[in-house]
């Protein structure tokens, strides 16, 4: 009998021993990920008619979740505070159509290039503009989001000092939307991925201009100091863009495959 419970005693060491080596099945040491988002920039992360949180990146993180065998959450924040947030570990990542900035790339440790978008300018459909030079936005109202990408190209344009006072900073670019209907401006910077998504939704109200501000990338945001979270997004989300599974999720929001996976340049 002692030599039948040295066995099972041995046997459950060695199992044990094993989970140690080799996580017992787990596929990562990730036990939580709690992601920070601006829950309105449609098609990426916001409310639906029934208020539940959906959108490309939210399926794409639930994805990444599920390949790093780890529970998720999705906590809303201010979109200008996300630096803080990250630094206060309110929040694990920032993941939310965040495009690469140099002051971004200075204060987190983002992850490779997973999704590639376009800085666009669009007007109402009703009228007569069509910005086709930069030159032109001297003479036009100019709304885009504070903190936005859209933002940073205005900024980073060579003709910025004739239109910078033109520019008009909203907390959302559903606000900025609003004033273009209503007319208090004449244009609005916005990605490509949310001026195409929201004017599908409104039937066509807004037009994309000739001229745009640049090509652009999203990436996923960490705190500077958490290169391994960062590593084990960049893995899980090769794995997506290699099976296929990414460019699933693109087609159901985006109507084609635009996802990409590309280092992120020093």
């Amino acid at each position: 009998m002692k030599k039948k419970l040295f066995a099972i005693l041995m046997a459950f060491v060695m199992i044990f021993s094993l989970c140690v080596l080799t996580g017992c099945g787990d596929k990562s040491d990730v036990d939580k990920l709690v992601v920070g988002l601006d829950d309105t920039f449609a098609p990426m992360g916001f409310r639906d008619s029934d208020g539940n949180l959906v959108g490309f990146d939210i399926d794409l993180a639930n994805a990444v979740a599920e390949e790093l065998g780890c529970e998720i959450e999705f906590k809303p924040i201010d979109w200008d505070a996300k630096e803080m947030e990250l630094e206060a570990k309110t929040i694990d990542c920032v993941w939310n159509g965040m495009s690469i900035t140099p002051d971004r790339k200075e204060n987190m440790a983002l992850t490779d290039k997973y999704l590639n978008n376009q800085i666009i300018l669009m007007a109402l459909a009703s009228s007569d503009i069509d910005v086709t030079d930069a030159s032109q936005l001297a003479d036009l109202k100019i709304g885009t989001q504070v903190d936005s990408s859209a933002l940073e190209m205005l900024k980073s344009n060579e003709a910025y000092e004739s239109f910078k006072d033109n520019i008009a900073e909203y907390d959302t670019y559903d606000t900025a939307i609003m004033d273009l209907k209503a007319g208090r401006v004449d244009v609005i910077a916005v990605d490509k991925v949310l001026g195409e998504y929201t004017n599908n939704n409104l039937g066509g109200e807004m037009k994309e201009c000739t001229y745009s501000l640049g090509d652009d990338y999203y990436v996923i945001g960490c705190a500077k100091d958490n290169t391994e979270l960062r590593d084990k997004l960049n893995e899980a989300l090769k794995k997506l863009v290699d099976n296929g599974k990414a460019a699933e999720i693109s087609e159901k929001w985006f109507g084609r495959n635009i996802v990409v996976y590309e280092p992120l340049e020093d």
